[in-house]
């Protein structure tokens, strides 16, 4: 199909790399929380062919289209239309030896140009993951008061010139309420200095960030994702995730250094039983594609990969 021959996996060398010491040659449960167009799943279960696949995806588009590329495994498939912070549910409380979470917007969200997530491309404001469910950007932009939209552009896309952007929102939409992106890009190169722009990238890539992030409520979906994950993850299995901004990233590190800490008091000369590590680190802090793969791929430039094994259960 067009949208599988332009989806190019992040980072699918390390990520079967990393996943591997915990799937290989063993009857094991893969969780891809995250499933968009499936590449990094069927992957998976072309190099391990005694794994069994659950793929979750708030989209049904998504999970059609998977269906269709991995029918070829159908018997060692499972489909789940959720967020990835349903992840425990979905495996019905069931321990996993595998979890991948490819964060932010998919390539089939990207390119289909309906969808408002580019902002190269004039389009409806909608940027929703799950299709025709929820507010949209438009209706962020058109309801959202002054100080609301300074905090999620400021807080989500951490934009400098948050306060300065949504007053100009506001008396726009006055004038007529935003529809589209282009309309939206041409405020924004309007308000945001000439200088910041000759340096800061496109003027509309943190507002069109902020307003996808609070649309489908992601950093709040992944705040309750993550403890979700790690509680469902054997010992021996392993945990990798792509974050795409700062924000998911400190979540991620967060959330596997608290776990990858013992809680015993530091003046003891022993560990307290039960007080132990439940995490180990395997990569060494944030690990960023190279030269080669941004080529190759450019959505890699901005990826920030962390993985994590379990190595003892809670407690």
């Amino acid at each position: 199909m067009v949208e599988q021959a332009r989806h190019v996996p992040v980072l699918l060398d390390r990520v079967l790399e990393l996943l591997a010491p915990a799937l290989a040659d063993r009857d094991a449960v893969f969780v891809d929380c995250t499933l968009g167009l499936g590449g990094h799943s069927e992957a998976v279960l072309r190099a391990h062919p005694r794994v069994r696949l659950i793929g979750l995806d708030r989209d049904p588009q998504a999970i059609a289209l998977s269906r269709e590329r991995l029918a070829p495994f159908a018997d060692r498939v499972e489909f789940v239309r959720t967020t990835y912070d349903g992840i425990a549910s979905a495996v019905g409380g069931a321990k996993v030896d595998g979890i991948l979470m490819d964060l932010g917007v998919s390539s089939l969200q990207l390119d289909a140009e309906e969808r408002g997530f580019a902002y190269s491309k004039d389009a409806p404001l909608d940027m929703r993951m799950s299709a025709g469910t929820g507010m949209t950007a438009a209706d962020v932009l058109n309801t959202y008061s002054v100080d609301d939209l300074t905090r999620i552009l400021r807080d989500y896309g951490e934009e400098r010139f948050a306060r300065k952007i949504a007053g100009a929102v506001a008396r726009e939409r006055e004038r007529e309420p935003f529809t589209t992106s282009g309309r939206l890009v041409e405020l924004l190169y309007d308000v945001v200095p000439a200088a910041t722009r000759r340096t800061g990238g496109h003027p509309a890539k943190r507002t069109f960030q902020a307003l996808r992030i609070e649309v489908n409520e992601e950093l709040e979906s992944l705040r309750l994702a993550l403890p979700a994950a790690l509680s469902v993850l054997a010992v021996g299995g392993r945990i990798v995730v792509e974050s795409y901004q700062s924000l998911e990233d400190r979540m991620v590190k967060r959330a596997f250094t608290a776990l990858a800490t013992s809680t015993s008091p530091q003046d003891l000369p022993v560990e307290l039983p039960g007080h132990g590590p439940q995490l180990k680190l395997v990569t060494r802090g944030a690990e960023q594609a190279n030269e080669q793969e941004i080529e190759e791929n450019p959505r890699a430039a901005s990826v920030r990969l962390r993985a994590a094994e379990r190595i003892r259960e809670a407690t």
